[in-house]
Order: C-alpha cells, then sequence, then structure tokens
C-alpha cells in the first residue's frame, strides 16, 4: 500500500444486524475526513465477484444511523468461495484501484475477509451479527437490538402465559451459539432454557414444569436456541409425557430487524471510526473487538481458527434465580 490511502472499499455481508448502517456511516464520514475515496460493494461477496460497486460520499450515508438492517444489502456467495471466484474479486478490486477494504459481517464474513488478506489486500474487519459467536469480541454490532426485541416479544407473551396458566416455549436465533437464548432468558425471567452448548433432557425440562407448578408457578416460558432444538419437537414432547397444554412461538427474522439500539448504533459507530484508524495506522489482517470495554485487535487467522466459548456462568444463572 501507498504512503498515502487514496481508495478503500466497504461491504456488508452474511445475516444483516441492526447497527450495520451505523458502521457504513462511521467509515465513510471517517475516510473523507482524512482525503480517502469509498466505494460500497452491494450484496456482500456476491458484490465483489460481480463488481456490483458504488461511489458512496458523506450525504450518502446521511439519515442511515437509526435504520437497521443495511444500506449496502447482503447476500450469501458460494461463488466466491471458491478460487476462480476468490480470484474474479481480487481482480475487481484492483482493477478500481482499492487499496483496502473493510468488511462488515459475522463469523463467516471473517473467514472471507482473511482469504482476502491472504491474496495481499489489507483488511479489517468489523463483528456484526446478532448470533454473538464471533472469537475476539465480547459484543458484536446488533446483539443488543436483538436481545431487547426477544425480551419485549417475550414479556408480551407471559401475559398470555399467565391469563391462562400456560407453558410456553419461544424459539430464537442463535444457529450454533446459545448466547441469545441464555441472555434472554436472564432478562425475561424463564423457567428453563435450552442452548446447543450446554447438556439437557427432556426429562429434566418437565422435571422443572412439574416443579413449578407444586411451588405456585402459574406459568413456564422456556427459551430455545435454534441449534439445540425445535420449538415444535419441545412442545410435542411435552404434551406426549404430560398431556399439558403447550403454546409455541418462533420469533424468527424479527429479531433481526427493527431500529438499532444506542448501544449498537455507538458501538457500530466506534467500530467504523477505528477501522480507518487502525488502515492509517497500518494496522491490517485483524478485525476489531472489543474485551471487557477495551477496544483490541484480533489478527484474522485468530479469528478463523479459534471458536468462542460461551458463559457457563450466565447459564448457571437462569437455572438457580428461575425456581
Amino acid at each position: 500500500m501507498d504512503s498515502i490511502i487514496k481508495k478503500i472499499a466497504v461491504l456488508t455481508s452474511g445475516g444483516d444486524a441492526p447497527g450495520m448502517n451505523a458502521a457504513i456511516r462511521a467509515v465513510v464520514r471517517t475516510a473523507k475526513f482524512n482525503s480517502i475515496n469509498v466505494t460500497g460493494v452491494k450484496r456482500g461477496y456476491r458484490g465483489l465477484v460481480d463488481g456490483d460497486f458504488i461511489n458512496l460520499e458523506i450525504r450518502d450515508v446521511g439519515n442511515i444511523i437509526q435504520r437497521g438492517g443495511t444500506m449496502l444489502l447482503t447476500a450469501r456467495s458460494e461463488e466466491f468461495k471458491t478460487e476462480v471466484g476468490l480470484q474474479k474479486a481480487i481482480q475487481n478490486l484492483k482493477d478500481n484501484h482499492i487499496e483496502a477494504l473493510i468488511v462488515i459481517g459475522g463469523d463467516g464474513t471473517m473467514r472471507g475477509a482473511y482469504e482476502i488478506e491472504k491474496k495481499g489486500i489489507p483488511v479489517i474487519g468489523i463483528p456484526a451479527t446478532i448470533d454473538n459467536d464471533i472469537f475476539g469480541t465480547d459484543q458484536c454490532i446488533g446483539v443488543d437490538t436483538s436481545l431487547n426485541t426477544i425480551t419485549d416479544a417475550v414479556d408480551k407473551l407471559r401475559d398470555t402465559a399467565l391469563s391462562h396458566e400456560r407453558i410456553f416455549v419461544v424459539e430464537v436465533m442463535g444457529n450454533r451459539s446459545g448466547y441469545l437464548a441464555c441472555e434472554s432468558a436472564i432478562s425475561v425471567g424463564a423457567e428453563s432454557v435450552i442452548a446447543p452448548e450446554f447438556e439437557w433432557s427432556i426429562e429434566n425440562v418437565i422435571n422443572r414444569i412439574e416443579r413449578g407448578y407444586t411451588q405456585g408457578k402459574k406459568s413456564h416460558i422456556i427459551i430455545v436456541s435454534e441449534g439445540a432444538a425445535s420449538a415444535r419437537d419441545i412442545a410435542d414432547s411435552i404434551i406426549e409425557k404430560t398431556g399439558m397444554e403447550v403454546r409455541i412461538t418462533v420469533l424468527g427474522h424479527i429479531q433481526r430487524g427493527g431500529t438499532p439500539t444506542v448501544v449498537d448504533r455507538n458501538l457500530g459507530t466506534k467500530f467504523g471510526f477505528e477501522s480507518i484508524n487502525s488502515l492509517l495506522e497500518r494496522n491490517t489482517g485483524v478485525m476489531l473487538g472489543i474485551i471487557k470495554g477495551r477496544l483490541e485487535y484480533i489478527s484474522l487467522k485468530q479469528v478463523k481458527t479459534e471458536a468462542k466459548i460461551s458463559d457457563r456462568m450466565h447459564y448457571a444463572v437462569q437455572n438457580i434465580l428461575s425456581i
């Protein structure tokens, strides 16, 4: 890279997360402050392969900080995962005189960023996924908004559960991570949580239900992570074994949308701002992260190869306090 960076690109990839737009806005405006031109890549790595590029100016990112989703759009790309697709992406960057790339997304996005970095294009990663499953950061963009969405929805369900003295099984997102399930279970006072990282059995869930009713509970909320089981299967098993009345709610993609919270707006803004500073300091091949409240830089290679370990304490907190 030359002594002066003239042009960079930014993209969002994988699942959308509230706060992505805040990060894009900060990238563009911080870059322009430093006299750096910015190209937006539409539809993530697919757009990188297809050359779907747009010029981004300061006014183009006005009035987006409060919007969920991503103004650059996002999509999956199987072609990018091939050597031919990767080479096309690299060539498109070179043909457009792009000297560095900022990628915003989840674990798959960071793996792609590492492959680009290995080809000689400087890359900075910004973690954005509601699953919060990326190694190297305590919190990703989008997590706080998603948890608030889940909490609001389950609080409403609790009203009905109490009125009808019913069992509700609520399925939340998370893929291989039970972070959303465990954290939301604590915030809503759920009686049971099922997450992929921790052992569970339907017998234990039923025991907790029966014990709760003998102790005077009027409802029972079970939060289940999609990576551990389906709400329908859990509900069917409870009905089959107990004859109790059970209702299910699958929150689905509502957890990804909505107006980003203050936490996600500010996290996206700080990450976007620091990504440009990192480029200017020639600190590339890294992902930005927040560890114990401090900004950290983690190598993309490490992000790709190491798995994030879930917090067992939070799982224990829920189990103890839900009696």
